[in-house]
């Protein structure tokens, strides 16, 4: 039976280990501490309507595509777990100033001409739809198709369904790819899969984020995610059960630590969203680092006979997570599969090379 080395025990590697050990793989995950990078601090947002824009067309394809899989990948998880994902239905991204508008209908009418359904929402819509919303907001665009997930939620059910399905679990810090005692390896080790590969073009990009819960009598929770741009920063509203995700700041810097400004940034830009944010409990404030790549695309595909990239997810990892999966496996089976020839390797001609 050939045996595969999983490096990298983040949602990526996990769902890589689990399918791959149902498909008949004698499976190992090499990781001191499976799920606790970038994967536990993630919002879970699975968008790629909302972040569509003119230009970047293989990012579009590639989230779109990743998100038509969730819901089987979703149910699969649940019938073995028990475990429910799905924390909210639908995005709406809001306009606060003409500007922001006027990006939202470029934003409508592109994802739309690429044949995904977008909804562009009046300010009274919007407040129809979500009436604890800011009153500043004066447009918004609704993508129904997307989804939320609860990250933690997810690591823990793959952890479970990993270890149901027969996969082996090693603590020992990977080193070099060639110790790996296993036919394959598949490297998913996020923004630390430079240090084994170091040719591949990935960095560690930091993110700051808020994980809020509800109180007795605060106002209660958007039933959406809640995207929007605050002086021209990134803000976003998950809901989950409990509370609320609220994120994300973004540094070109390698720590995890949370600073003062980050975290007065999210609240502010989070209030001009949602006005009520003050009323609820600020539970948990951590940082992760996103595995970015020049393109803004992730790194898919063989790197050598041996070894297979799983990795450059950057602010993507939950969603692109079955796409991968199926690529992953695909690439075992020696049969590529085609909707992730953009995110080949091939593509950094010095990264296969090694």
């Amino acid at each position: 039976m050939t045996t595969v080395a999983v490096v990298g025990g983040g949602v990526i590697g996990l769902s890589i280990a689990w399918r791959a050990a149902r498909s008949g793989y004698v499976v190992t995950v090499h990781d001191p501490d499976p799920g606790s990078g970038a994967s536990w601090v993630a919002g879970g947002m699975l968008a790629p309507l909302s972040e569509g824009w003119p230009g970047e067309g293989h990012v579009l394809e590639l989230g779109a595509a990743s998100l038509q899989r969730w819901p089987e990948f979703a149910a699969l998880l649940r019938s073995g777990t028990g475990i429910d994902l799905v924390t909210s239905t639908a995005s709406m991204t809001v306009a606060l100033d003409a500007a922001d508008a006027a990006d939202l209908r470029t934003v409508a009418e592109w994802v739309q001409a690429q044949g995904h359904e977008m909804r562009v929402l009046s300010r009274a819509e919007v407040r129809d739809l979500e009436p604890s919303l800011g009153p500043r907001i004066r447009l918004g665009l609704l993508a129904s198709a997307e989804l939320s997930v609860d990250n933690r939620a997810l690591v823990v059910a793959l952890r479970r369904a990993a270890v149901d399905a027969g996969v082996r679990f090693s603590e020992a810090p990977v080193a070099d790819l060639a110790d790996l005692d296993a036919d394959r390896v598949v490297l998913a080790a996020g923004s630390a899969s430079s240090r084994l590969w170091p040719a591949l073009p990935v960095r560690p990009v930091k993110g700051e984020i808020l994980r809020l819960r509800m109180r007795p009598g605060a106002t209660p929770l958007p039933e959406r995610t809640i995207r929007g741009n605050v002086h021209g920063r990134p803000a976003y509203l998950v809901p989950r059960r409990d509370g609320l995700v609220v994120g994300a700041t973004q540094y070109e810097a390698a720590d995890t630590q949370v600073t003062v400004a980050g975290v007065r940034d999210l609240i502010a830009d989070a209030e001009a969203l949602l006005p009520a944010i003050g009323e609820y409990e600020l539970h948990e404030a951590s940082a992760g680092l996103r595995p970015m790549t020049p393109d803004n695309l992730p790194l898919i595909g063989r790197l050598s006979e041996r070894v297979i990239a799983a990795t450059g997810h950057g602010r993507n990892g939950v969603l692109l997570t079955p796409l991968t999966v199926d690529a992953v496996l695909a690439e075992l089976s020696e049969d590529p599969l085609s909707e992730v020839k953009h995110a080949s390797p091939q593509r950094f001609t010095e990264v296969v090379a090694q």
